[in-house]
C-alpha cells in the first residue's frame, strides 16, 4: 500500500474505505460480509475508514468490527457532523456523543463538517459556538483533526478553505469532474494552503465503470496499456500529488483486492501525455450526448444573481450522459441546499455572462433549456422545503 501524509505528517493509506455502501441481507447490513471486507482491507494496508452520522447503521457496524478485532490503534476513523441538523450548542454534544457510542471509541481522528454548502452555513455554526466547541474537543483529544466535505462550485469552495484554519477537506473529484464542482482548481487551491484533500466519488457512484458508452469501452479495450476502467479512474487520481486519500465504497472482496492492488502500484506522475489524451477521449465519448459545450472554465462567473452557470450546465449534461436521477440529485445538492440558492431560476437574462464566454455559448438560451429539465416541480419542492429540514 502506498501512503500519503496528512497536514501533521501522519501516514494515510492512498486508498480509503468508504463505509456507505455495505451489502444488505434481509433488509439489514450484512455484518459478516462487511467484517470480511474491512479486515481484508486492513490486512492490505488500508488505515483510513470514512463514515457519517447519517449513513444508516454504518457507524455502529464499523465500531463493532473494530472493537471485536482489536484494531482501533491501527486505523483512522473519519466521521461527520451533520451541521444541517444542528439547532443549538447542545445538539453538537448530543450528536457527537452518539457517534462515539456507535463507534465504540473515545476519539475521532478526522472529523468533518458534513457537506458544507456555503460560507453562510459555516457562519451559522460559528454563531452557535462551533469554534469554541472544536477547541474543547481538540484539547480533550476527542477530536484529533477537523475538516469539511463539500459539493458546489469552485469559488465557494475556495472561500470555505479560507474561512477557518482547517486540517483537511473532502471534494467530489474524478476525470469527468475535473472542471466541475470544486474541480482541479479547488484541489490545487486547498493543497497550496497546506490542506490534505480526501476524494469522494472517484467512480461517480460506479458510473465510470457500469455506465460507460460502447465507444468509451472500445477506447479502453484498444489502448496499449490494459487497465480496467476502475483502475484508470483511480490511477488518474493517484497521478496527482495534491490528492491524499481516495475513498472507495467497497462492498465485495473483489473490489477490496483490486483497489488495494491499484493503490499499491500507482505513483504520482506515472501517466504520460498519451495516457491523459486517451482519458480525454473517453470523456468526449461520454459527453457525446451533452447538450452544452461548457468546459467549466468559469469565465462567465460570478453571476450578479448568484446562478451557478457552469454547475447548471454540468448537471444538464449529466442528465443526458447518466440519467435523470444522478443529475437531479447533484443539482439539488449543489444549488438548492444552501442559504442563498444558486438556481437557474435566479437568472434575469442580463447577458453579462455571454460577454466573457470563450466558447461563445448562448448562455441565456441554454440556461432556459436547462431550467425546463432540471428545475421541475420536484426541484421546486426540494428548494422550498429544504429550509424546513436543514439549518443554513
Amino acid at each position: 500500500m502506498n501512503y500519503r501524509l496528512d497536514k501533521y505528517g501522519n501516514k494515510l493509506s492512498a486508498l480509503g474505505f468508504g463505509c456507505m455502501r455495505f451489502q444488505s441481507k434481509m433488509g439489514r447490513l450484512d455484518y459478516e460480509e462487511a467484517e470480511r471486507e474491512i479486515m481484508a482491507a486492513i490486512d492490505g494496508g488500508v488505515n483510513y475508514f470514512d463514515t457519517a452520522y447519517i449513513y444508516p447503521g454504518s457507524e455502529a457496524l464499523i465500531g463493532e468490527v473494530f472493537e471485536k478485532n482489536n484494531v482501533r490503534d491501527k486505523i483512522h476513523i473519519a466521521t461527520k457532523m451533520p451541521h444541517y441538523l444542528v439547532k443549538n450548542r447542545e445538539s453538537l454534544d448530543k450528536i457527537f456523543n452518539e457517534e462515539l457510542k456507535r463507534l465504540r471509541t473515545d476519539y475521532v481522528d478526522y472529523y468533518f463538517m458534513h457537506m458544507l454548502t456555503d460560507v453562510s452555513a459555516w457562519n451559522r455554526m460559528c454563531d452557535l459556538g462551533i469554534l469554541e466547541w472544536i477547541e474543547e474537543k481538540k484539547k480533550s483529544g476527542a477530536i484529533r483533526q477537523i475538516g469539511f466535505s463539500y459539493h458546489g462550485n469552485t469559488d465557494m469552495f475556495c472561500t470555505l478553505v479560507d474561512a477557518y484554519n482547517w486540517d483537511f477537506c473532502m471534494i467530489q473529484y474524478n476525470y469527468m469532474d475535473e472542471h466541475s464542482q470544486a474541480g482541479k482548481r479547488g484541489l490545487q487551491y486547498a493543497h497550496s494552503n497546506g490542506l490534505p484533500v480526501m476524494i469522494m466519488e472517484p467512480l461517480r457512484g460506479g458510473r465510470l465503470v457500469n455506465r460507460l458508452p460502447e465507444e468509451a469501452k472500445k477506447i479502453f479495450a484498444d489502448y496499449e496499456k490494459q487497465y480496467t476502467p476502475a483502475q484508470w479512474a483511480f490511477r488518474w487520481l493517484y497521478n496527482q500529488p495534491e490528492v491524499t486519500v481516495v475513498l472507495s465504497g467497497m462492498n465485495s472482496m473483489e473490489m477490496v483486492a483490486d483497489n488495494i492492488k491499484t493503490a499499491s502500484e500507482a505513483k504520482v506522475g506515472e501517466l504520460s501525455l498519451h495516457d491523459e489524451e486517451m482519458l480525454q477521449s473517453v470523456v468526449k465519448a461520454m459527453n457525446a450526448k451533452m447538450k452544452v459545450g461548457c468546459t467549466g472554465c468559469g469565465y462567465c462567473m460570478p453571476c450578479p444573481k448568484n446562478v451557478d452557470i457552469p454547475g447548471a450546465f454540468a448537471h444538464y449534461n449529466r442528465k443526458y450522459a447518466e440519467g435523470w436521477f444522478p443529475a437531479m440529485k447533484e443539482h439539488i445538492m449543489c444549488t438548492a441546499l444552501r442559504k442563498t440558492p444558486t438556481s437557474i431560476t435566479n437568472c434575469i437574462g442580463c447577458g453579462k455572462c455571454e460577454n466573457h464566454c470563450p466558447q461563445n455559448i448562448p448562455i441565456r438560451e441554454k440556461l432556459t433549456e436547462a431550467k425546463k429539465e432540471l428545475e421541475t416541480p420536484i426541484y421546486r419542492i426540494a428548494r422550498k422545503v429544504a429550509p424546513l429540514f436543514t439549518k443554513f
